[in-house]
């Protein structure tokens, strides 16, 4: 019997040595080498979010741009926040929705400023008429070798981004979400498996993940589903900007069970599912998407 039909998920995508590389912040997808895949040529829809409005905080690059593209393609208008100085990949994004007949926001912000979070959700549902999918994926991960080379000023600027942008996110959408919305978190696999080059970075997914649980028992009873997404390595922009030590990215994900890094595509039918009514009973779930490294929370 022919087996043509399989694919190897150990050699789907690259699975070599990265060449070494990093960038100045902020750092950006289409300098990277090789340019993450994020579905721009394969992702095909099915019609799953016709007539939904979604904002994807991180959008423009990554995982962000991979789930902004999945949800353009099927059906919804897309509002990407990005942080300045990332606008040659936002505007790649924003012409991608649009070619598929949707509208596309470009939202330039800085979310460790104060009111940021508030001003990309209203700014978000004015120019979309409505939301209804909130995405919060923007994150800051800065790799340091010791707790003494951790400043506070970092820790904060990290807690600020990564966690309580998510908080005021989630409180202006709150008027927006009406029965039948979703909201979607990205933790990661550091939540349940924290690195000690990645301390803040680390603390503040866990507290990404029992944010999502709790906050679905509040918004259970408003019809309102809320769930996260813990990623293990995947290839994005994040690594280059300081998010791995020195001489640590040419073995990037290669620890894995299924020995390589994931591609931001791999992680989009799961933002899909999660945002449709396909998942009409999924809420206060963690879905790990790690290349086979357990997540338990």
């Amino acid at each position: 019997m022919s087996d043509s039909y399989l694919t190897d998920p150990r050699t789907k995508y690259f699975n070599q040595k990265f060449p070494e590389q990093e960038q100045e912040t902020p750092a950006l997808q289409h300098k990277m080498d090789p340019q993450p895949y994020s579905g721009e040529q394969s992702y095909k829809g099915s019609n799953r979010l016709e007539g939904r409005n979604a904002l994807v905080t991180g959008g423009d690059s990554g995982i962000g741009r991979a789930a902004a593209i999945a949800f353009a393609r099927e059906g919804a208008n897309v509002a990407i926040q990005y942080f300045p100085g990332e606008e040659d990949d936002a505007n790649a994004v924003k012409d991608l929705i649009e070619k598929e007949g949707r509208k596309a926001v470009t939202l330039p912000y800085d979310l460790r400023e104060d009111n940021a979070g508030t001003e990309v959700v209203e700014k978000a549902a004015e120019a979309l008429g409505a939301l209804d999918i909130l995405v919060l994926n923007a994150a800051q991960q800065i790799a340091q070798p010791s707790l003494e080379d951790l400043s506070m000023k970092q820790v904060n600027d990290t807690f600020k981004v990564n966690i309580i942008s998510y908080f005021e996110s989630v409180k202006a959408a709150e008027k927006y979400l009406k029965p039948g919305s979703a909201i979607i978190t990205t933790s990661s696999v550091q939540s349940f498996s924290p690195s000690t080059s990645l301390l803040d970075y680390a603390a503040t997914n866990g507290a990404v993940s029992n944010f999502t649980v709790a906050l679905a028992q509040y918004f259970g009873p408003k019809g309102v589903r809320v769930n996260g997404v813990a990623p293990g390595p995947v290839w994005t922009p994040l690594q280059l900007d300081n998010g791995k030590l020195d001489g640590d990215i040419p073995e990037f994900g290669q620890n894995t069970p299924l020995g390589r890094a994931a591609q931001p595509v791999e992680l989009a039918p799961v933002y899909v599912f999660l945002a449709s009514d396909d998942a009409s009973y999924v809420s206060g779930q963690i879905y790990g998407v790690t290349g086979g490294k357990p997540i338990d929370l």
